[in-house]
């Protein structure tokens, strides 16, 4: 059993939103497999269920605010007996990466994102497998972090990030099919064809 969480915050007012990619890319996998979702007051989430390269996988989608993510996600792995190190896969935004990068990783720190943070308290481990999705600063004030990983995507970087959110299944799906290393190679020095050359698409 794989568990894929999508880190965000829920609501219509967090929709297309950087801090909320995470949902962005488990909603689309989720429809990539045919899974529907269904609300869990036990999870305090969203769960689809299905299945990914032959192996059923939960997708997750916390409904308890980016900083209480891992009330949502802990639960969900130990009730599948999930080992946190091989089978949990968190996806989440970067805004040390510009728009239309990503990065596949095994461990490491939170990097000061409070969901991540969240998940490594409740699990215990920070071994889990994360694929960080980048949305840049702001281009007009880098230290307006809230501010912008909250504000909405422009029209420019919203045409990058539906491509990114493509690729970024198809990154899990080679996680899944054939393995974390495979999917590193492959895509950590990958970019977005619509994303302007050379350019960190700061929002």
């Amino acid at each position: 059993m794989k568990v894929i969480a999508g880190l965000g915050n829920p609501g219509a007012q967090y929709a297309n939103t950087p801090h909320s990619i995470g949902f962005e890319v488990v909603e689309a996998l989720a429809r990539e497999i045919g899974a529907e979702w269904k609300v869990s007051s036990s999870y305090n989430g969203e769960i689809a269920t299905g299945m990914l390269g032959g192996v059923k996988v939960v997708l997750v989608k916390p409904t308890t605010y980016m900083n209480l993510s891992g009330n949502c996600v802990a639960p969900v792995v130990k009730y599948h007996n999930a080992k946190v190190a091989e089978d949990l896969l968190v996806v989440s935004d970067d805004i040390d990466l510009p728009v239309g990068k990503m990065r596949i990783r095994k461990g490491g720190s939170a990097g000061g994102h409070n969901g991540l943070k969240s998940v490594i308290e409740r699990t215990g481990s920070t071994d889990f497998i994360r694929l960080r999705v980048g949305v840049g600063r702001d281009a007009r004030n880098r230290a307006n972090v809230v501010g912008h990983v909250l504000g909405k995507f422009s029209p420019d970087d919203r045409k990058v990030m539906d491509e990114v959110v493509a690729e970024a299944v198809k990154a899990i799906g080679a996680i899944e099919r054939e393995s974390t290393e495979i999917a590193m190679n492959r895509y950590n020095g990958w970019t977005a064809t619509s994303a302007s050359a050379g350019k960190e698409n700061d929002k």
